[in-house]
């Protein structure tokens, strides 16, 4: 598991996109890593489990959410309307319409 700044920020992103997607075991591994900044070993010992255990699900749930994006394409509809939002504001442009229209691509809840 990369550990990185961008890393940690892309799994929070496809977290809050399909963490409840995942059991209660992968979505409380998950905060603990990547929310609550815990070492796999802090984790262990939290959950009376090995640190390999605990390395294996949060990988798996890092695929499974991985695989969910890959498929379902929330995150990146997500990020296509704050862009085109974005662009329309920088260009001065308030026509509701397409304002409602960029606004439709967030609409994954």
């Amino acid at each position: 598991m990369e550990n990185t700044l961008e890393e940690k920020l892309r799994i929070n992103v496809l977290y809050d996109a399909y963490g409840p997607m995942l059991t209660e075991k992968q979505r409380r591994y998950v905060e603990y890593y990547y929310h609550d900044d815990y070492s796999l070993s802090e984790i262990a010992l939290l959950s009376a489990v090995s640190r390999n255990a605990v390395h294996e699900q949060i990988g798996v749930a890092v695929g499974h959410m991985e695989d969910y994006e890959a498929a379902l394409g929330v995150v990146r509809m997500k990020q296509t309307a704050a862009a085109i939002q974005s662009r329309l504001a920088e260009l001065g442009i308030d026509d509701p319409a397409l304002v409602r229209l960029a606004g439709e691509f967030d609409k994954t809840e």
